[in-house]
């Protein structure tokens, strides 16, 4: 486990060092110019320019700027933002609790509503069964915005049941903001989740250890729980992990279409005005999330199944 959880590390640094370069690089092509945002679109006489230009350093070359990130960045200094003038870490940990609870309330509708389907659907064959595979199939096609929007008009706009737009406030009344994107979010992976649990519930439901639990006179929601259920949790964790892991990126196309104040929708934003500091740390935060969500997966595999070897073949 040490050794696995060391490789590991050594992976995330690697994998956090290509995505910041990519990140850097891809921005630093891209159309557009700092300069604009920092001017807020009004000309400048030449003296102010240069100011802006020294204090940025804009003018260096490409790996010069990415080296001195780089170089500020291990030491803890994401830098200044230069939309909001502030410390790029004080917005990060601002807007970090909005993805955060939109990603954990994500993934316990994918949890209890996907394997509650899946479980139905593989111990009761007939119509519910069939009801579930259709739903499951047109659902897992629905991209986040779509879902987004066909929630927003249903709920939102001709029900008003739930809000559309905002953060909240209070615990309760962010609770209610959060729903509608929550959903949207989760939507495909909760019909994937539903899928694997039913097939592989199905499949251990005809293993012989299980008929012959039920033979023996075993309760049947016992032999569900201990035999069935438990020796199918693994695709089904596996899967569910790594669909709250692809939340992380999906995060941000739910965040804009609801107008929360998360990561996601300050990343697009920051990107559209060059904001190379910001948009570095958002990119740092999110990649360590998605390897860490991965590792957990990993490790929470091989803790369900013993035969599965960390790093290894099982």
């Amino acid at each position: 486990m040490v050794a696995y959880l060391i490789r590991r590390a050594i992976m995330m640094v690697a994998t956090l060092l290509v995505s910041s370069f990519v990140v850097f690089a891809g921005l630093w092509a891209a159309p557009g110019n700092p300069l604009a945002t920092l001017s807020g679109g009004r000309s400048l006489p030449p003296e102010a320019v240069a100011v802006l230009v020294e204090r940025y350093r804009l003018d260096d070359p490409f790996f010069v700027q990415y080296a001195n990130w780089l170089a500020n960045a291990v030491r803890g200094d994401l830098g200044m933002s230069i939309t909001l003038r502030q410390d790029v870490s004080d917005l990060i940990v601002s807007r970090a609790g909005t993805t955060l609870s939109l990603i954990v309330y994500a993934a316990l509708i994918v949890l209890v509503v996907g394997v509650a389907f899946g479980l139905l659907a593989a111990l009761r064959p007939g119509f519910f069964d069939s009801m579930v595979v259709v739903c499951t199939a047109m659902v897992v096609a629905v991209p986040p915005f779509v879902a987004a929007i066909v929630l927003i008009g249903i709920f939102a706009v001709t029900l008003r049941w739930l809000p559309a737009l905002g953060n909240g406030t209070g615990f309760w009344d962010s609770v209610r903001h959060l729903t509608l994107p929550a959903f949207a979010l989760a939507a495909s992976a909760t019909a994937a989740v539903a899928r694997v649990t039913r097939t592989s519930v199905r499949e251990q439901m005809g293993r012989e250890h299980v008929q012959t639990a039920v033979s023996r006179g075993i309760p049947y929601a016992t032999v569900v729980r201990r035999h069935a259920l438990r020796n199918a949790a693994v695709p089904i964790a596996t899967l569910a992990g790594m669909t709250v892991a692809s939340m992380i990126a999906l995060s941000a196309v739910v965040e804009r279409a609801f107008g929360l104040n998360g990561l996601g929708a300050y990343l697009v934003t920051s990107a559209l005005s060059k904001d190379f500091s910001v948009v570095q740390g958002i990119a740092l935060v999110l990649v360590t999330a998605f390897v860490l969500v991965n590792t957990l997966v990993d490790v929470g595999a091989a803790m369900l199944d013993p035969r599965i070897k960390l790093g290894g073949r099982s």
